[in-house]
């Protein structure tokens, strides 16, 4: 079987829990799952439970960034440094542990912001296993990565209680 590339995008919520069910779906069905999180914490609900599921590996996210816009330009660059090393020991965990999916959340942010180098996230996707599925979500794809996608879902934001002031919600938006 043919791996494909996936981008769920766009300013609405529901990019990582799609992602999260593409995993859940292919872990229920024998696939070896790689899950890494860009400029997350651990504090979210889902991942426990993702890693209390057979065939799906979940790493530590070792430090916390919080949002870009909050940072300053040294912990921009500290993040950076963090996520261009997550990415790059993604990759080769995905292709040394055989995985079957590989889904690289916020990927597509950390592009965006420039803390990882699109050309080697193209260079991965040209050189990775031909049976490997992979996911990268986030917002601010490129058109080059978009190019490069098998599927494309773009998330559209038509309402959120952000909007009336109401914060994150503990189970609900993490």
């Amino acid at each position: 079987m043919e791996g494909c590339v996936h981008i769920y995008c766009g300013d609405g919520k529901g990019k990582t829990s799609a992602a999260i069910g593409l995993a859940v779906r292919a872990a229920g069905r024998g696939r070896k799952v790689l899950f890494v999180r860009f400029l997350k914490n651990e504090d979210s609900g889902e991942v426990e439970v993702l890693r209390s599921i057979p065939g799906i590996t979940v790493p530590v996210c070792d430090r916390s960034f919080g949002f870009v816009f909050r940072m300053t330009q040294e912990e921009k660059k500290e993040a950076a440094a963090s996520m261009q090393k997550r990415f790059k020991e993604a990759c080769a965990e995905a292709t040394r542990g055989c995985y079957d999916v590989l889904v690289l959340d916020e990927l597509m942010a950390v592009c965006s912001y420039g803390m990882v180098e699109e050309g080697q996230v193209v260079a991965f996707l040209k050189g990775r296993p031909e049976n490997m599925e992979v996911v990268m979500t986030g917002r601010g794809p490129s058109e080059s990565l978009i190019g490069m996608a098998d599927y494309v879902s773009e998330i559209r934001a038509v309402r959120h209680p952000y909007e009336k002031g109401i914060a994150a919600r503990e189970g609900i938006e993490y």
